[in-house]
């Protein structure tokens, strides 16, 4: 699984537009071949910046299924006019944890 990250700054004022859209076009989206799933988040600090999280099967997935194709045009159409710049996207791998350390153990000197 590969996780989509992309910094969304909107012109400021447009705000509720931009999220009124995003509802119109998740289905794009959200119904691409690939796709696990698709979440906006909107800031606290920054209102006019939000973030797109999307799943994706692999990189690929996300290229050739999506950004490839018509569905990414019809994505744009609605929420790109609302951009006040292009939004920063790129892909992330998840971390493994690993297995946690027992109650005894120190990580100072383990």
């Amino acid at each position: 699984m590969v996780l989509e990250v992309a910094l969304i700054d909107i012109t400021p004022g447009s705000e509720d537009a931009f999220a009124a859209a995003y509802t119109m076009a998740h289905p794009i989206l959200a119904t691409t071949p690939g796709c696990r799933s698709v979440r906006m988040t909107r800031g606290i600090e920054s209102a006019s910046r939000f973030v797109l999280l999307v799943e994706w099967d692999d990189v690929e997935a996300h290229e050739q299924n999506f950004r490839g194709t018509e569905r990414f045009n019809q994505w744009r159409g609605w929420i790109g006019p609302y951009f006040a710049k292009p939004p920063l996207v790129e892909h992330y791998l998840d971390v493994p944890a690993g297995e946690r350390p027992g109650p005894d153990h120190n990580f100072f000197t383990d």
